[in-house]
């Protein structure tokens, strides 16, 4: 049998015990959900641009330090032709790509990730879908790694400077505004938050 002490500390056990539970399950929702919401965007620590050798559309050789826009925002799009989200994103910045280039300057890079044996169907397709973007091509993954590119669509978002300051991963419906809106804080020389 135990004596009044013991209870007591049982009971004190038992009381931390549930509340150490507590925490940890309000710890895990906190953590959860961060990460649930936070839809594929990242605020980066500034790095500049990798240089890396892939080839254009026609499969000429071209090294990323040419992806340059005279101290304007740059647009770097990593996408796929089996890619349907990817190709979503593309089509609907491209509707308004004139109106964002008249405003802000923006050139945008679309760099297809797809290997040898499909990279031949990414010029048809960007002549089919009538894309005014400067295409490369990225057959090894090379310029995608050097990126950390994880999934696509991704994009990134380059300074004039050459340092990359925003990513996202995804397309839905309404992302191409939230693009925008950073691509004018970056022509005018904001700093993204």
């Amino acid at each position: 049998m135990l004596g009044n002490s013991e209870k007591k500390i049982c009971n004190f056990v038992s009381l931390t015990n549930n509340k150490m539970r507590q925490i940890i399950f309000i710890a895990s929702l906190f953590l959860f959900s961060g990460a649930v919401f936070s839809q594929g965007t990242t605020i980066m620590k500034i790095r500049q641009l990798p240089n890396v050798d892939i080839k254009d559309v026609k499969g000429n050789p071209f090294n990323t330090s040419k992806i340059v826009n005279d101290g304007k925002p740059i647009i770097i799009s990593f996408w796929a032709t089996w890619c349907k989200p990817c190709i979503k994103e593309l089509t609907t910045i491209s509707d308004v790509y004139s109106e964002w280039q008249e405003e802000t300057g923006v050139k945008i890079y679309a760099v297809s990730i797809d290997d040898a044996r499909s990279s031949s169907l990414v010029a048809p397709m960007v002549n089919g879908k009538n894309w005014d973007y400067t295409v490369l091509l990225d057959q090894n993954g090379d310029f995608k790694r050097a990126m950390n590119v994880g999934s696509i669509p991704q994009t990134f978002v380059v300074n004039g400077k050459g340092e990359i300051v925003w990513q996202h991963t995804s397309f839905s419906e309404g992302a191409e505004l939230d693009l925008i809106n950073i691509v004018r804080k970056v022509a005018k020389g904001e700093e993204i938050k």
